[in-house]
């Protein structure tokens, strides 16, 4: 697996929940592209803007939140990560934290 410019903790928590969702990097289709709006023309003239489609369940992301494209690497996988988890039924990090602000 691709390191990033994260911390460990992050990296070992993206690692651990893509085993425990069955999800492995060859099942990923990586793309890089040009990205938009804020960045200047550091963000026009890189490909920052990841692309990532999980080919088994055709689900697709893109990410373009960060000038780093190491950093959108990471943010790309975790926001694919939890398309799968709510397609699939369970409950993501996100619907957790909302239920024990609800009670």
């Amino acid at each position: 697996m691709p390191v990033y410019a994260v911390s460990e903790a992050k990296d070992k928590w993206l690692r651990e929940k893509m085993q425990a969702l069955n999800i492995q990097e060859k099942d990923i289709l990586e793309k890089f592209v040009r990205s938009s709006g804020k960045g200047g023309q550091k963000v026009n003239k890189t490909s920052t803007c990841v692309y990532l489609k999980h080919i088994p369940t055709g689900m697709e992301v893109k990410c373009m939140k960060d000038r780093s494209q190491s950093i959108n690497r990471f943010l790309a996988r975790r926001e694919l990560l939890e398309v799968i988890e709510q397609c699939s039924g369970h409950l993501t990090d996100k619907d957790i934290r909302r239920e024990k602000l609800r009670k």
